[in-house]
């Protein structure tokens, strides 16, 4: 089974960077037509789609950011990152990695999800 884990520096002061990893294990990141995602949660607030980074390397981020938020991979660590420059604390949440799979329809789908990881942003 494809396992993800997030891991990073923990608290992050505003204007700083945040930077997270995720290891992916029991599958490849360059398998064909799959999909490498950073989604974040908010207190209190839904999901947010950051972006994500293709089996091909090729990337997207959401252009709701007003930056942009470069994601990046090694593949002999089988690990893609994130990173987001001059964050602010409303960008505390809950950051997750997840990836998106060929689906029956012919379509992707979301397939693995990692636990999580809590980054505050404060002082």
């Amino acid at each position: 089974q494809v396992q993800l884990q997030e891991s990073g520096p923990g608290l992050v002061k505003p204007s700083q960077t945040l930077s997270l990893t995720c290891t992916v294990s029991g599958g490849s990141i360059t398998t064909n037509y799959y999909y490498w995602n950073w989604i974040r949660q908010p207190p209190g607030k839904g999901l947010e789609w950051i972006g994500n980074i293709g089996y091909s390397g090729s990337t997207n981020y959401s252009p709701s950011l007003k930056s942009r938020t470069p994601t990046s991979r090694d593949t002999s660590k089988n690990q893609f990152t994130l990173q987001r420059n001059s964050v602010t604390p409303e960008e505390t949440a809950v950051y997750y990695c997840a990836s998106q799979a060929p689906s029956s329809d012919g379509y992707h789908s979301w397939r693995y999800w990692g636990q999580g990881t809590q980054v505050p942003v404060s002082s």
